[in-house]
């Protein structure tokens, strides 16, 4: 199922979206007699998704999606978490090797970011830098999980952009500035549940800029797989739900390439993971 995060006017909703169509909250509600409640994390976390997802399957609908705006799928999650280098031909492009552990950058929520939204940069950064990421969405709390478990903690996936500040993140010397500015993690279109992805380290992902392709990879190519990150990164912290973990970009963004071009503003930027949608995107440059 695909579960995405919307509004109308004033209004925020979520529903189910099949092709372009999307079948409401309220829908859901009428059709189940179930009064499942108006925070999407509740509805999900919180067993009423658990209640109600097999009474659902003559939903009607009828709204085209077109007529909401797409959220980011999940508010106010209590961590993002971004892994570096965890892809080989990534961690080769920049002279290294990838790690044999999770190295992690933690994004504050108050970057989140929609599609079809501005990624909004100030215009001291002059180095702006794309990554596309497979996002896990967890669904239950979590600690030291052990691998074999460790799918039981992922609800389910999305796609997900660690927008950087390369120049910040240079000047740094670490990444954390370089990654957290507002709308720099557009993240979506919506939460695709695990049991539609067959295998989720066989998905062709694609980074466009103006049409031109940029990345073209697959996450078979990740380094640390999917249960080995869930299970590594839940001995160093407790995973909680609705926690996002984005685990890494494959090579083609702009660091470290000699004649890199950077994102400038107008810049349109297409991501897509094979059967978890896209994420569309237009950079803003802003006065500081």
């Amino acid at each position: 199922m695909k579960i995405a995060r919307l509004s109308y006017g004033n209004n925020e909703t979520y529903g189910f979206v099949k092709g372009d169509k999307v079948s409401t909250k309220d829908e859901i509600t009428y059709l189940t007699g179930v009064p499942i409640p108006q925070n999407v994390k509740d509805f999900l976390f919180d067993g009423w998704f658990d209640e109600i997802k097999n009474k659902i399957k003559d939903l009607p609908y009828e709204e085209n999606i077109s007529k909401f705006k797409l959220l980011s799928p999940i508010p106010n999650p209590n961590k993002i978490i971004c892994l570096a280098f965890n892809y080989v031909d990534h961690a080769k492009e920049q002279g290294l090797q990838a790690p044999e552990d999770p190295a992690i950058v933690i994004k504050p929520r108050t970057a989140l970011n929609s599609t079809n939204s501005n990624i909004v940069c100030p215009d001291f950064v002059t180095q702006l830098d794309y990554e596309i990421e497979l996002a896990l969405i967890i669904g239950k709390n979590c600690k030291n999980i052990s691998i074999d478990d460790a799918n039981d903690a992922i609800f389910g996936y999305m796609v997900f952009n660690d927008v950087s500040a390369r120049d910040i993140q240079f000047k740094d010397k670490q990444f954390t500035r370089g990654k957290s500015f507002d709308s720099f993690a557009p993240c979506g279109p919506w939460i695709t549940t695990k049991d539609e992805i067959q295998d989720p380290q066989n998905l062709k992902m694609t980074t466009k800029i103006n049409g031109e392709m940029r990345q073209n990879s697959s996450t078979n190519n990740m380094f640390i797989k999917i249960p080995e990150i869930v299970s590594k990164i839940s001995k160093v912290m407790t995973l909680e739900k609705g926690d996002i973990i984005s685990t890494g970009t494959p090579a083609g963004v702009m660091l470290n390439k000699p004649n890199a071009v950077f994102l400038k503003d107008g810049d349109k930027v297409e991501m897509e993971i094979e059967n978890l949608g896209k994420l569309n995107n237009t950079i803003k440059i802003v006065k500081s």
